[in-house]
């Protein structure tokens, strides 16, 4: 039970609160820590599904806890990026979105549970619903639009303590990391549609009376 795979998925649970909750803190050095904290956990998603395969420590637990650490990290991320770009949207303003739509939100983690559905669905039928190029593309489109807007909130709030507004560097990196945000979660949200579209087609024979 207690493998060093699931130590380090348990260690990505517990992380998830302080993703949460730094946001919500006034500066520019919360957002920014947000933002390291947020990538340690996403590489220890990598990390503990290669631990487990390499030193085969493949366990029922592990399966159970790796799925929920990644739900749960997704929610605790978009809580703070929902929230702070719906009230303080002058300041976070982000390129063509304005602010993340609360449908994006919904989309994203609606997609989250309804593929739970479906894998359970599929186990109860005896199909294996194994993670595919296009689902594992939407992860890594989501953790970079995540990674990207916390790092936007620290570098907005940081300017003019810094005394960055008026210099042709924030005017610059202002268009740039701006629009690469608006880029990454067009994509993610994109992605996310296509992929949950691409399960259902490839596992239509589920819905089906006869056996998959």
């Amino acid at each position: 039970m207690w493998t060093l795979p699931n130590v380090v998925t348990l260690a990505r649970i517990a992380m998830t609160p302080v993703v949460a909750l730094l946001p919500f803190i006034e500066g520019y050095w919360p957002k920014f820590i947000a933002f390291l904290v947020f990538v340690v956990v996403a590489l220890t998603d990598i990390l503990d599904g290669y631990l487990a395969r390499s030193r085969n420590q493949v366990t029922d637990l592990g399966k159970l806890l790796d799925p929920l650490a990644d739900k749960l990290l997704l929610i605790a991320s978009l809580i703070p990026i929902y929230w702070i770009t719906q009230t303080r949207h002058s300041l976070y303003d982000i390129p063509v979105w304005g602010s993340i739509p609360l449908w994006a939100c919904l989309l994203m983690l609606g997609r989250e549970f309804a593929m739970t559905l479906l894998r359970w669905h599929g186990k109860r039928r005896g199909v294996v619903i194994a993670a595919g190029g296009a689902g594992k593309l939407k992860t890594a489109f989501q953790g970079i639009f995540i990674g990207g807007i916390f790092l936007w909130f620290a570098f907005r709030d940081a300017q003019r303590p810094l005394g960055w507004e008026s210099t042709p560097f924030a005017k610059f990196w202002t268009q740039f990391h701006g629009g690469f945000v608006a880029v990454t979660l067009f994509l993610a949200v994109a992605l996310t549609v296509y992929s949950f579209l691409r399960y259902l087609y490839q596992y239509r024979a589920l819905f089906s009376q006869r056996q998959p």
